[in-house]
């Protein structure tokens, strides 16, 4: 067994014996997602380096501890890619191939392309019995009984310590280009219903007003001819690639500066709704940042308002989560960051959670803050 491994094995049965909950981190970029766990530390970090890929099979397996750049970089040299764009956040290399699927945050393609968990194709884990455990394998087939690698992807580390993951990946499209509108939310809103039910090659979208003007962005991803028909048909501004690839990328890891709320006393709420959802009701909050063609809309309130926020968010057939709390509220607050669940979807997490961690050790508190 890896030595890196066979030490967070230990760990974990060391743990277990003692009834002692450990908070799995990584490189510590989505430390702010979630509740705020308890317990010893645990860094995965140790587990590091890319164990198989077969650009040829679209498979590549990562231990947990490698950083994302490093992944993305073999990848790049392939001409392949992480579809779903996932988000890095915090320092740079720090984001790390572990906590991308752990917290399953998808960037600006989710979309179009898929979740994180749909690229999941097997893991290793560890669970509170100290044992390491294998799911899924390399290969897209049907299983039965659940799909474990996936059902990691989200689960902020309350289920086992990911060892290891294999991922699917694609080619980087052979085209691409971001076209420029200038129009209000309804009518962003209204033009990407419309464009989504068209033969187009979509691939991203944002919408955000400045200087009380409103922009939409749609990126376009796929064969040359397809995306330059497409520049012809829908017109707008096309942008300067290079230009735009650094703002999506900024859109991806929220540094745009739409995001910044230093000294503000606003939280960061994320709603996903129905893209077919209207323009939301929320009186006195800021016009939204809108990606995912509608579905995933950017909201900045003070926590205090989470009722409200939630209230329209479930009247669109939707949910908010409180992403980012603002610096003056990072610690003490009271306020669920996740939205409260169904009682039988409820159930479904809790007994889930006891199936795999019966000793409650792992990231005790990140998803129910009750606990």
């Amino acid at each position: 067994m890896d030595p890196a491994l066979s030490q967070i094995v230990e760990r974990v049965r060391a743990a277990a014996a003692d009834a002692m909950p450990l908070c799995i981190r990584g490189g510590g970029t989505k430390d702010f997602h979630g509740e705020v766990p308890y317990g010893d530390l645990l860094s995965t970090t140790g587990l590091t380096g890319i164990t198989s890929y077969e650009p040829s099979e679209l498979v590549v397996t990562a231990r947990a501890g490698t950083p994302l750049v490093e992944l993305e970089a073999a990848l790049a040299e392939k001409g392949q890619c992480l579809p779903f764009e996932p988000s890095h956040f915090g320092e740079s290399g720090a984001s790390t191939v572990g906590g991308m699927v752990a917290a399953g945050l998808s960037g600006p393609a989710r979309a179009s392309v898929g979740a994180v968990r749909d690229y999941v194709l097997g893991a290793v884990l560890v669970n509170d019995r100290a044992e390491v455990l294998t799911f899924g394998g390399q290969v897209m087939k049907n299983v039965a009984g659940y799909d474990v690698s996936r059902v990691l992807a989200g689960s902020l580390g309350t289920l086992g310590v990911i060892a290891e993951v294999s991922l699917k990946v694609l080619p980087v499209a052979p085209a691409e280009a971001t076209l420029e509108f200038a129009c209000s939310q309804t009518d962003a809103l209204r033009l990407l219903n419309e464009w989504g039910g068209r033969p187009l090659p979509l691939n991203a979208s944002c919408w955000f007003e400045y200087a009380g003007a409103g922009t939409l962005y749609l990126r376009l991803r796929g064969a040359v001819a397809a995306v330059e028909a497409a520049c012809t048909h829908l017109g707008g501004e096309r942008k300067d690639n290079a230009r735009a690839a650094a703002d999506w990328q900024s859109l991806r890891d929220q540094q745009l500066p739409w995001f910044a709320t230093a000294d503000s006393p606003d939280a960061l709420w994320r709603l996903s709704v129905p893209q077919t959802a209207p323009v939301l009701a929320i009186d006195g909050s800021a016009a939204p940042l809108i990606e995912w063609h509608g579905g995933q809309r950017w909201y900045k309130a003070p926590p205090d308002q989470a009722a409200r926020i939630r209230e329209a968010a479930h009247a669109a057939g939707g949910h908010a989560t409180l992403f980012r709390m603002p610096a003056s509220h990072a610690t003490g607050s009271d306020i669920p960051r996740f939205d409260a669940l169904s009682a039988p979807v409820a159930r479904i997490h809790r007994a889930l959670m006891h199936e795999f961690d019966p000793h409650g050790i792992f990231n005790r508190g990140r998803l129910f803050a009750a606990e």
